[in-house]
């Protein structure tokens, strides 16, 4: 319980959940239903816990607050967005993808499913990747890997680590062949920071799949994962239906991607700036001395 018997959001209701709540009304907007856990949240309770259930859940976050969680007081600069072909491919399959763009633009406020930032983490310089899972799934796409050069680009111009937090269920199949090719353009960037000996930290969040995964999400020097994450390649479902064998609960978690060497350390995420905070001064430091 927290000092002076605050009992959360019970405490604060009174004398009934019909009235008002500091001066606010109780509206759907001040409930938060957790789509994973089923928990009915108090909204403000859970934006103070940085969107984590009281149960412990990571809930899904987008890129102003994993900024804003992440940054020294949360401060930061948001880099410009890259402008790049809408529907190269011209693609109407089942559904036009066009359409679906502009409602993901709307819905979300992003241009596209990855977002970056400058500021400092703990005292250290970085630059700051997003991957936005309610755009399209946080499906790679040309525009996204527009934003991962041009945010590895900024990280060399500063001399800054880059961090990136990825959450995504692959390629962006709309864009084809095309979207493919941002994997090894992100690649390449990555190793453009290895030749400048700059930090490349990679956070796993819920979910990471798909080629994202084959790509720039496995190629960091240093490999965190949120809590509860789900990492793999391919979907529990497809690879049922491919091998018709039950996979245990705890496959494809972040706990199971450490203890398969696969992550390095799984971090609850409000200690995570703190975490790559220290990861950065670290490796800027061992970089400095093997460069003397």
């Amino acid at each position: 319980m927290a000092p002076g018997g605050d009992r959360g959001w019970l405490s604060r209701i009174s004398p009934g959940v019909a009235r008002r709540a500091a001066g606010r009304r109780l509206t759907r907007d001040l409930w938060i239903r957790c789509e994973q856990t089923g928990e009915l949240c108090y909204r403000p309770d859970l934006e103070a816990a940085l969107w984590v259930t009281p149960s412990g859940h990571h809930m899904r976050i987008g890129p102003d607050q994993r900024f804003a969680a992440t940054f020294d007081d949360g401060a930061y600069e948001r880099l410009p967005d890259r402008v790049s072909p809408d529907d190269p491919l011209s693609f109407n399959h089942a559904k036009p993808y066009k359409p679906a763009l502009a409602k993901a633009r709307k819905v979300t406020g992003e241009r596209d499913s990855m977002t970056a930032a400058a500021g400092r983490i703990d005292g250290a310089p970085a630059v700051v990747l997003v991957q936005n899972f309610a755009f399209i799934a946080g499906s790679l796409s040309i525009a996204a890997g527009e934003t991962f050069v041009a945010a590895a680009e900024e990280a060399l111009r500063r001399k800054a680590a880059l961090v990136i937090f990825t959450a995504a269920a692959g390629a962006r199949m709309q864009e084809g062949a095309l979207a493919l090719m941002q994997m090894a353009r992100a690649t390449a960037a990555i190793q453009l920071l290895r030749v400048a000996r700059l930090p490349y930290v990679v956070v796993l969040t819920d979910p990471t799949i798909g080629g994202v995964t084959a790509s720039y999400a496995m190629l960091g020097d240093v490999h965190l994962a949120e809590q509860g994450a789900v990492v793999g390649f391919t979907g529990r479902r497809v690879i049922y239906d491919t091998i018709r064998e039950t996979l245990p609960d705890s496959y494809q978690t972040a706990d199971f991607q450490v203890e398969r060497g696969m992550a390095d350390q799984v971090v609850p995420r409000r200690e995570l700036p703190k975490v790559i905070g220290r990861v950065l001064r670290i490796r800027m430091e061992a970089s400095r001395l093997s460069a003397a």
